[in-house]
């Protein structure tokens, strides 16, 4: 079957936009049988597909009563393929002729084996549940070819992408993203950052694990984006080269390349981008209350701009030998740098209760950042004689998401009041981690056990030397993480169960003392799926997932580089334990449908969170807010997620993804007890049309609201944009456009924190209006497969992503 599925992967998205001048055409037609009811099979994916270059002539959906009906050139060798969701597929050889062909009644008999994860897509529904999870075909969308892969990140259900471009799972901050099943150097950092330099025609296709399987690591509250990126490495050689321009984010270009000879396979990527600098204006207003804890009283205003570039580098790779038909190794190594200039220019004045004022002056920020990391490892995959899918995996990788480095230097003129010394402010901080791993999967008829453990030593390290206003500081923080898992698939023609159970031992330290915890995690997850017909299935799902705090909150460093609003790490924070339950319903055939119903709670959780203290300077008091993280939270969560992909015609479809949450939270922090409560979610469209000539016109509409933190609330938006692609010389070469909120050059987002001693109202003007200009280009050729590990490392134990971070 997985021969037949190859042959179907071929470009059934890609079919020839115009006519072919030959002398004669045929038509094959057929009707399609469930083997077990006798009764026809609507919405079967039905293509003639020629089997020396593996692509599609015609391709269409089988109709109601299960009949079809394609054209194709007479005079050559077709394949008929079939292929439908939970059903075997089937090829039909069509040999050479000059007549009409009737293949009659083709019967379908529905299928109990798991498919292992190939890259194949050409032609999988949009949207597909499975028993622990939600995939997004990206190579099936339109726009695949014409935008990046964060503005991708919009389209796939229970994931959103606010204004600051933080992605948001579930509306929730705290998750782990994956590449290919492994974290990645890439993505250590600020996820946002490379998928928006990366095309999103490098991606196969976007996981959303709400109930992730044993075998993953624990952490990640809201659960796991997994990005599978295109690997097809045939013999011979394949690649495209994707190239664009955007008059805020810059010019980007993207390299892919694919090659496959004998026993080595080698597929890997490399692209860059950069950003001019750009200018925006903002402002920060805070009200402080004498009742407070602080017995002070008065206000502060500042605004002024702020002017910033970016540069990006990324490159993914990895080589495969295959020794014989049972030993296989692979090894990866992934590269991203990184790196930003930025100028602020800001004017403060601070007033006492009576309106006098207290201080006048205004300052210059020069802040020069780099940041990098990169991974590398082997891995060695054993496969038994009496049953291929048994496999033994022995993995081994070394990360290093470092140096990341920040300087700023800050000049004042001096004001009333107030006198900024001269500095520059330094931080050196980063990770490393040696991660082993030992994985074992023992496939039977209807029942699949998979057992394993993994070791994590990990070294984090922040070094800030002594200025004029800094005191040196060194911190070096070790976790090391042990684990042992065990998980069962039973899978029969309707019901499907996922079961398993995860340890975890966390030891962490610090040097110097000050920090040294040992505690163990017991991790339970489960899930069931029921197929109610052909085209429909019910999915419930109970896990527990770890937040474990990130250097990035625990880092001790102060950054001052703006004197009254600094930020700063925590390293006493804690891990907390997160329950989820959800529920959902998948009907897939002529579009497809996903609702899902969850609901979660967690206590100790780490949240964002700010308070106020005074400096004073002979007769003047400084007042700086101060934000930072603790375990203050307990955090609760009901939502639905709804996601509907519907073809109207042949060449109008709809996508809709939408979600919709009621969050509590409470807790306390510096003696105050804090509780908020509300709504919140977002709505995102996307509407696209296909000529016959190959011309693609698309608009997406989208609203996200405002989110419920802790101590306030954060900003809401509204986007729209509009793109068109054209494709030539067969679809090799693609031409896109697009223009992203064209009425408006800035969009106002504005955030409020509230607690006893403060009110804090802070807004930043973001770009708004985009223009983007792409091209990509797909060359070579290809013929037979590669083999590719099936199992891998994949760390995913620490806090990623959000907008909290």
């Amino acid at each position: 079957m997985k021969k037949h599925l190859l042959i179907l992967i071929s470009l059934c998205f890609s079919i020839s936009l115009s006519a072919q001048n030959t002398p004669k055409i045929i038509t094959v037609k057929g009707l399609t049988i469930d083997s077990a009811t006798n009764k026809a099979l609507d919405f079967v994916t039905v293509a003639l597909v020629d089997p020396q270059t593996k692509a599609a002539v015609k391709s269409m959906l089988t109709k109601e009563d299960g009949s079809f009906e394609l054209s194709a050139p007479a005079g050559k060798t077709y394949q008929l393929a079939l292929a439908f969701m939970g059903y075997a597929s089937k090829v039909i050889i069509i040999t050479n002729s000059t007549t009409d062909t009737d293949a009659g009644k083709i019967l379908l008999s529905p299928s109990i084996s798991t498919l292992n994860e190939v890259s194949i897509t050409g032609l999988k529904p949009l949207v597909k549940r499975e028993v622990d999870r939600i995939a997004y075909n990206v190579q099936s969308d339109p726009e695949s070819k014409a935008i990046t892969a964060l503005d991708m990140m919009r389209k796939v259900p229970m994931l959103s992408v606010d204004a600051n471009d933080n992605i948001k799972l579930r509306g929730n901050g705290s998750y782990k993203i994956l590449i290919n099943n492994k974290e990645s150097a890439l993505l250590a950092r600020n996820p946002s950052d490379i998928l928006k330099a990366m095309p999103a025609s490098n991606i196969l296709k976007i996981e959303v694990i709400t109930t992730p399987p044993a075998k993953y690591d624990a952490e990640g509250l809201a659960g796991i984006i997994n990005i599978i990126t295109k690997k097809d490495a045939d013999q011979g050689y394949n690649g495209s080269i994707n190239t664009g321009y955007n008059t805020v984010w810059g010019y980007r270009s993207n390299l892919n390349l694919t090659v496959k000879q004998g026993k080595f396979g080698y597929t890997g990527y490399v692209g860059f981008n950069r950003r001019r600098a750009q200018t925006n204006p903002f402002e920060n207003n805070s009200t402080f209350f004498e009742k407070g804890t602080e017995k002070i009283s008065g206000t502060l205003t500042q605004n002024g701009t702020r002017s910033n570039s970016n540069r990006n580098t990324y490159t993914g790779n990895e080589l495969s030998f295959e020794l014989d038909t049972l030993n296989l190794f692979t090894g990866t190594f992934n590269y991203y740098r990184g790196g930003n200039n930025s100028s602020n220019m800001q004017s403060t004045i601070q007033r006492k209760a009576n309106g006098s004022i207290d201080m006048d002056y205004l300052t210059q920020n020069t802040g020069v950042s780099t940041w990098g990391g990169m991974d590398a490892g082997i891995n060695y995959q054993h496969s038994f004689k009496r049953n291929k899918e048994q496999l033994l995996t022995l993995s081994y990788k070394y990360s290093n998401a470092a140096p990341n480095s920040q300087e700023n230097y800050i000049t004042s003129n001096h004001g009333l009041g107030y006198t900024v010394p001269d500095y520059t402010q330094y931080n050196n901080n980063g990770t490393k981690e040696y991660t082993t791993q030992l994985d074992y999967i023992h496939p039977m008829k209807v029942l699949t056990v998979e057992a394993g453990g993994k070791m994590i030593l990990r070294n984090s390290f922040s070094t800030s030397p002594a200025t004029v206003v800094q005191k040196a500081n060194d911190f070096i923080y070790h976790q090391d993480v042990y684990g042992l898992y065990n998980s069962y698939l039973l899978k029969y023609t309707k019901w499907t169960y996922k079961a398993g159970l995860r340890f975890e031992r966390t030891n962490v330290r610090t040097d110097g003392g000050g920090v040294d915890q040992a505690y163990n995690n017991i991790v339970p997850t489960f899930s069931m799926q029921r197929l109610l017909d052909s085209v429909s299935s019910l999915t419930f799902g109970f896990t527990q997932r770890i937040q474990r705090p990130s250097i990035y909150q625990l880092n001790p460093f102060t950054n001052t580089s703006n004197q009254q609003y600094v930020t700063s790490g925590n390293p006493d924070l804690r891990p907390s334990v997160n329950n989820n339950f959800e529920l959902a319903y998948s009907k897939t055939g002529k579009g497809s449908l996903n609702i899902t119903a969850s609901y979660s709670f967690a206590n100790n959780t780490i949240e964002n969170v700010a308070n106020i203290s005074t400096v004073t300077s002979g007769t003047t008091n400084t007042i700086v807010t101060t934000t930072t993280f603790a375990n203050v939270g307990q955090n609760r969560r009901l939502g639905i997620n709804a996601d509907l992909n519907y073809p109207i015609t042949k060449k109008l479809n709809v996508n809709i993804n939408a979600q919709l949450m009621r969050v509590w939270l409470r807790g306390t922090y510096n003696g105050a007890f804090y509780s908020n409560s509300g709504q919140q979610g977002y709505i995102f469209t996307n509407t696209s049309y296909k000529f016959n000539n190959g011309l693609r016109i698309g608009t997406n509409l989208g609203f996200d609201s405002r989110y419920v933190m802790l101590q306030g609330t954060d900003n809401y938006w509204i986007d729209y944009s509009f793109s068109m692609q054209k494709e030539f010389f067969k679809g090799k070469l693609n031409v896109s456009v697009s223009a992203n909120d064209p009425f408006k050059k800035f969009i106002r987002l504005d955030f409020s924190t509230r607690t006893p001693d403060f009110e804090s109202y802070n807004v930043n003007y973001n770009f708004y209006r985009t223009f983007n200009f792409g091209l990509n280009y797909k060359f070579g050729g290809l013929n037979a497969s590669i083999k590719k590990n099936q199992r891998g490392i994949s760390n995913d134990d620490t806090s990623s992503g959000g907008r909290s971070q």
